[in-house]
């Protein structure tokens, strides 16, 4: 399992990173979106989740770490203001430039 885990971020994190390395503006917002949901599962990693195991003091034996879901709530919606505020600021440049390329110029 931890082996499909480490794969999975592996791959999420490798296409954010190719994706926000692309000269176009809209595949660099969703390798943003990509590296972001990467390092959530990250977080949620390093919390060591266990089997049944609740997050809340209680009569419970073995307690999971809240500290890592907290951060991993917080994360999601930054993550989501930013993507959207991203999404904005690229429709504004399309919109201004006529152009997609990053750095405004384009081939036109």
């Amino acid at each position: 399992m931890e082996l499909l885990y480490a794969v999975a971020l592996a791959v999420l994190t490798s296409c954010g990173v190719y994706l926000m390395l692309r000269a176009r503006t809209f595949p660099v917002v969703v390798g943003l979106a990509l590296l972001s949901y990467a390092v959530n599962l990250f977080l949620f990693a390093m919390g060591r989740l266990g089997d049944a195991a609740p997050a809340v003091l209680g009569k419970a034996e073995v307690y999971a770490d809240p500290l890592p879901q907290a951060l991993v709530l917080t994360a999601i919606v930054i993550g989501f203001a930013m993507t959207a505020y991203a999404l904005v600021l690229a429709l504004r440049a399309q919109g201004e430039l006529d152009s997609d390329h990053v750095d405004g110029k384009g081939d036109h």
